[in-house]
């Protein structure tokens, strides 16, 4: 089985959208992460779950969790939605590395060991020329190892 047999469309964000819509598309779409891709649908991140938390949570409070701790709950339960007009490329460290991808004609252990060493619970897969076909998620993933794999 190949990447291509077992990816899925996912809604996308790009690094002009802002982060609390990053936030809504994953939530909504209930994704372990996001793609943020270029004009040309190609991948330019792929961000997991907890770094898309990291997105929305104030630096500030990142920094000094004895910051966070006198947060009255009422503004704790809320403060993404605080975040105004920040992007997604407003957010993202300037020393990100290369997308989390694989070419559509990937085996499922190449997904694997790539989602293994790089801990990113998705992988975008791309074409030949490098634009999105579709996603895996870890959850997609195992389901299709177990069964799709050989019997006990």
């Amino acid at each position: 089985m190949q990447a291509r047999d077992i990816a899925v469309p996912v809604p996308t964000v790009t690094v002009d959208d802002p982060v609390a819509k990053a936030v809504r598309v994953m939530a909504v779409s209930r994704l372990p992460g996001l793609i943020v891709v270029d004009g040309r649908s190609r991948p330019t991140l792929v961000l997991p779950g907890s770094q898309v938390l990291r997105l929305a949570v104030p630096k500030s409070y990142q920094e000094d969790p004895a910051l966070a701790r006198v947060v009255d709950e009422d503004h704790a339960d809320r403060f993404w939605t605080e975040l105004g007009d920040l992007t997604v490329g407003e957010c993202v460290p300037r020393t990100s590395s290369r997308p989390v991808t694989v070419r559509s004609d990937a085996t499922l252990l190449e997904v694997a060991a790539l989602m293994a060493r790089q801990h990113s619970p998705l992988v975008a897969v791309v074409d030949d020329h490098g634009a999105l076909v579709g996603a895996i998620t870890l959850e997609r993933l195992i389901t299709s190892l177990a069964v799709f794999g050989p019997d006990e």
